[in-house]
Order: structure tokens, then sequence, then C-alpha cells
């Protein structure tokens, strides 16, 4: 069982319905598997997590919060959807939403269905 996140660039949506909206067209993109390069935002991202918890796909990743590696492989243009292991959930999500906002992207919490922070 694992924790998801998603992860994107662009407007922070302002209602309940624009998010469903926002998050039914992220999860569109993903199933037509129509991946492309992070964009440069999003990498950045992804470089930050991984300065935190190392990529378990590396030696250093055994106590990494991440489920899948390597982790920028979940990533696709400007958005990224990654699970993280259930049991460091708690800290994991909150770092990872904290540190969208500070790199000026949106963070959703399917398990909240809300926005985080």
């Amino acid at each position: 069982m694992s924790y998801d996140l998603a992860v994107w660039e662009g407007e922070r949506p302002s209602t309940t319905k624009a998010l469903a909206a926002k998050y039914e067209e992220l999860m569109a993109y993903l199933e037509a598997d129509d991946s492309s390069a992070p964009t440069l935002r999003i990498r950045a991202y992804v470089e930050a997590l991984l300065r935190r918890w190392p990529d378990i796909t590396t030696d250093e990743g055994e106590d990494s919060p991440w489920s899948t590696g390597p982790l920028l492989g979940e990533a696709s243009g400007s958005m990224i959807y990654f699970p993280l292991r259930w049991s460091m959930a708690d800290e994991a999500s909150a770092f990872a939403a904290q540190l969208a906002e500070e790199h000026g992207l949106v963070c959703y919490d399917p398990q909240m269905d809300s926005l985080r922070p």
C-alpha cells in the first residue's frame, strides 16, 4: 500500500470543482502514456526531494520514503505523480508538499482529496 501525491505547474485551483477537473485532466494525461521529459521546474523539485531522501535505486535509498524508482521516472512534462511508503507518509508528504510550495508548484493529496499545504 502506498500514499500518493500529485504535483504540477500551474494555477492553484480555487474551487473544489476546479480541483476535481484538474485532477481528472492529469490522470487522463498519465493514462494516455504520452510521457514527455520533465520540465525544468519539475526536475528541480524532484532533485530537491532526492537531496532529502535518496532514490530507492541507489545503495543509500534503503530508508527512503519513495515506493518507486527512479523517482524522476514518475515525472512527465509539467507534473509528477508519485507513491510514498505508507510507513513514512506523514513526514515525507508534509515535506514534499512544503517543498512544492517553495518551488511554486501545486500539490494535491488524493487521500485527503485536498491541496497541500
